[in-house]
């Protein structure tokens, strides 16, 4: 098994590339279908959804199964918030003695430690000379169901 790791993919403080996206009003019934007529509001875009504050946002991609069970699988797009201070049940990108992962902080009278949201993984607890360092507070989760190619892919 592969512990979940993270490799930084962009950031939001850089001017975004627009991209009018139409967003469907309703909600999907996720039993039977309803009658009821889906209409198109104004376009969304995701950075107005996802990113409360740009200027300390950024995007990272995940890579392994040990945050499986908190919902982030390997390939998935975390978007990170580094002016969040990390509490107790923070999912957070760390630094673990020079290896960047992404795990549940934890806090409590055993100290600091960092939990994996997969079984198969032991806690990463502090002691002697470790060092761990928070590069922010993970706020969104983006992953596909499915492979679609781009237009430019396509071609």
């Amino acid at each position: 098994m592969k512990a979940t790791t993270t490799r930084q993919v962009g950031t939001a403080a850089a001017e975004p590339r627009k991209m009018a996206i139409p967003f469907m009003g309703g909600a999907v019934v996720a039993g039977f279908p309803s009658p009821a007529e889906q209409y198109v509001e104004r376009p969304l875009d995701l950075n107005e959804l996802l990113v409360a504050r740009p200027a300390a946002t950024y995007y990272v991609r995940a890579e392994g199964d040990s945050m499986e069970g908190a919902g982030i699988r390997s390939g998935d797009l975390l978007v990170v918030d580094r002016s969040l201070e990390p509490e107790d049940g923070a999912v957070v990108i760390a630094c673990v003695d020079g290896e960047f992962t992404v795990k549940t902080l934890r806090k409590g009278r055993g100290g600091v430690w960092l939990e994996a949201a997969n079984p198969a993984y032991k806690p990463i607890r502090f002691s002697g000379e470790m060092e761990l360092r928070v590069f922010g507070v993970v706020t969104a989760v983006i992953h596909r169901f499915a492979v679609v190619r781009s237009e430019a892919e396509a071609e």
